[in-house]
């Protein structure tokens, strides 16, 4: 008698080299200390003598010096004539896969263009759905099970014949593209009250600019901070993000975001806007800045409710991850989003990245109207 089952046996770590091993902490720590690889270093050698990360045979200086073969790193001279590393393009490339690793899991490659919407149209994914053929269709659509069976109910098995009129295709869905734009809230409190909330923003930045580029490369994605103003930052530039001593312009950031997408040809927009705080500053247009940390003020608030209607007005839906839960700030961010008509999570820092893979999964499966 044969037996099946489940064998369980004790967890074995993957066989990795000293150096895999040393640059899978080293990819962490550069991501926190925002490319400074020498702090990056210094934290690595205070962990490796406390946990024997290195040996006799693998040490330290080994580590660093094929970070430079390998292409992780550069050593620049500076005015000073000291020479001071780098990260490269390389370790910016290994950073934002690794994020993408981290939070969105495997993810298969998929072709160009492969946002599903609602409509039926040219595609490669069934809809389980057949209509009759029309000029234009791809040949590789028609089913022949179904057309065949068309031509022997239209012309009879004696005398068989297959045309135009007889044959079928199985419809698909139309491939839609999306135009998203990530806003990341860089002002002061972001690392305050004894927590990191700019790292977990920028992985989410950086997972989900790789998981575009390489799964859906006709989509476009932006990224914009916004602080006392709002500007747009590049996608290699997401490893070396800090926060600054900052309010919170929200209105700048919403003006930019509408802006940049008002010029893409794209029908499917979002704006993604990461924040941990209320609105506190606007810019008035003598050039000079409004601010007011204290409480939801009135006026900041309003401009927000106008930039948000004027965003639906324009079929741009806005989706707040609010990584902080003061329920003073909760019917702030629900009068947000009713003027938008979009969406809104209240969370920590804990599953923010599945939260956004998950809500852009979700609107690239429909068509946003």
């Amino acid at each position: 008698m044969q037996k099946s089952g489940y064998v369980f046996t004790p967890f074995e770590a993957p066989n990795q080299s000293p150096f895999e091993k040393l640059f899978e902490v080293f990819s962490e720590l550069i991501t926190h200390t925002s490319g400074d690889v020498d702090e990056a270093l210094d934290w690595l050698k205070i962990l490796d003598k406390e946990y024997g990360l290195t040996t006799e045979e693998y040490t330290m200086e080994d580590f660093i010096e094929d970070l430079k073969k390998k292409g992780y790193l550069r050593e620049e001279i500076q005015p000073d004539g000291k020479g001071q590393l780098s990260i490269t393009a390389k370790t910016e490339r290994v950073l934002r896969k690794n994020a993408m690793d981290q939070l969105f899991g495997k993810i298969r490659k998929n072709g160009a263009g492969n946002h599903k919407s609602k409509k039926s149209g040219q595609g490669d994914e069934s809809t389980g759905e057949f209509r009759d053929f029309q000029f234009g269709d791809s040949f590789e659509n028609i089913s022949i099970t179904e057309s065949l069976k068309n031509a022997q109910i239209n012309n009879g098995a004696d005398e068989f014949r297959l045309t135009e009129q007889d044959l079928v295709v199985e419809d698909t869905h139309h491939k839609s593209q999306m135009s998203t734009v990530l806003m990341i809230d860089i002002s002061h409190s972001m690392i305050l009250y004894g927590e990191d909330r700019i790292t977990p923003a920028k992985k989410v930045a950086m997972a989900l600019a790789e998981l575009i580029t390489t799964s859906y490369p006709k989509d476009t994605l932006d990224v914009i901070v916004f602080g006392n103003d709002a500007w747009p930052i590049k996608i290699k530039d997401l490893p070396y993000l800090n926060v600054g001593p900052y309010h919170t312009n929200t209105v700048a950031g919403l003006e930019l975001a509408m802006d940049i997408l008002r010029r893409k040809r794209n029908t499917n927009k979002q704006i993604f806007m990461i924040t941990d705080g209320k609105p506190s500053c606007l810019r008035l247009p003598d050039g000079q800045y409004y601010k007011n940390s204290n409480g939801l003020d009135q006026m900041i608030v309003e401009k927000c409710y106008n930039m948000a209607a004027q965003a639906r007005k324009m079929h741009i839906p806005i989706t707040t991850f609010m990584i902080a839960q003061d329920p003073y700030l909760q019917s702030f961010v629900e009068q947000f989003t009713a003027s938008n008509k979009g969406k809104a999570f209240f969370t920590g820092l804990k599953g923010l990245g599945e939260m956004i893979f998950h809500d852009y999964e979700t609107n690239r499966k429909k068509r946003i109207n």
